[in-house]
């Protein structure tokens, strides 16, 4: 493999990667209070179309970004009601939302573009640039370190150096904050929270809609910072899911959240550098092969350390306060 080859991989995955590691970070805050999300999947697809959407038809990316946030609230505000206020099952309601986004996005879609629920191609000003960070082109020359920078390192969105961001940010909230500790706390024994004249249902409403603004920009990096910008029809693509598997395979945790949701950004990267196989030991590999190679890794993770991971104890559980 040629260094230029493996830069552009390398730069792939940092893009892959940024979607699955907002997601990862909003079911971490929603199931470290105690709220099982499987509704992370529609919360990205819904908060990706109304981005698209509301970009395209005002030609501002800023008014999209928002209106992608307002639509990633509003399908957490049901999942809070059901799961929190009504005291559902948490895992029905959150297929549910999938389901329902899955539908709504299409039929929108239609009705506003008719387009068979896609959007129209965005261009420049109702899209996310790349960011050139300081003195990435002074440095390009530098051998090794330079084309690193310069090639990867440089030259993303601001959702991506946002969601770089919000790694450290998550970890100093849940675990340096007075608010963290709560939260946490929540999640594993509410009625403690409650006795302290906390109140259990304010910590999870604020969890989920802390989980629906890192949706929200992770469906807005997979609709408006991508090089073919706009909405298609189911482009989460499963990325909820494998969000959730990673956010198992970190036991919980911001910094091996990160490095799981890499891994899985490595493996869906080589789909679209197909090419490296070639370069590197000469062979073809199937195109279908390497879109399930994500997948696969999913399934791999969730068997093998599935079992052993122990999540909020409770997790999934709705607080019914005792009298």
């Amino acid at each position: 493999m040629d260094w230029t080859t493996l830069l552009q991989l390398l730069d792939s995955t940092i893009r892959t990667a940024t979607p699955l590691l907002l997601a990862c970070l909003a079911g971490l805050f929603s199931e470290r209070a105690g709220i099982f999300d499987i509704g992370l999947e529609g919360k990205l697809l819904v908060s990706a179309f109304m981005s698209a959407a509301f970009a395209a038809v005002t030609g501002s990316v800023w008014i999209g970004l928002g209106m992608g946030v307002v639509g990633a609230l509003a399908f957490s505000a049901v999942h809070g009601l059901a799961s929190i206020t009504f005291r559902g099952n948490q895992l029905i309601s959150g297929v549910a939302l999938n389901f329902l986004a899955s539908g709504l996005t299409v039929i929108a879609g239609q009705a506003w573009f008719g387009e068979g629920g896609q959007t129209p191609r965005l261009v420049e000003g109702q899209r996310f640039g790349g960011l050139t960070l300081p003195f990435a082109d002074t440095l390009s020359g530098v051998p090794f370190l330079g084309p690193l920078y310069a090639n990867v390192i440089s030259g993303h969105s601001i959702l991506v150096y946002a969601a770089a961001f919000a790694v450290p940010l998550s970890w100093w909230v849940l675990f340096r904050t007075r608010f963290g500790l709560r939260l946490r706390a929540v999640g594993e024994n509410p009625a403690a929270v409650d006795t302290a004249g906390i109140s259990v249902a304010r910590l999870r409403y604020s969890a989920v809609a802390i989980a629906a603004v890192l949706c929200a920009l992770g469906g807005a990096q997979l609709a408006l910072a991508e090089p073919a910008a706009g909405f298609t029809r189911e482009m989460s693509a499963g990325r909820g899911y494998i969000a959730l598997a990673a956010l198992i395979f970190a036991k919980w945790r911001p910094g091996p959240a990160m490095g799981a949701c890499l891994l899985f950004g490595f493996f869906q990267a080589l789909e679209i550098r197909g090419d490296v196989f070639t370069s590197l030991l000469g062979i073809r590999v199937s195109p279908f092969l390497l879109a399930a190679l994500p997948f696969i890794l999913t399934v791999v993770i969730l068997a093998g350390f599935g079992g052993r991971a122990q999540g909020p104890r409770a997790g999934g559980e709705p607080y019914v306060k005792e009298r």
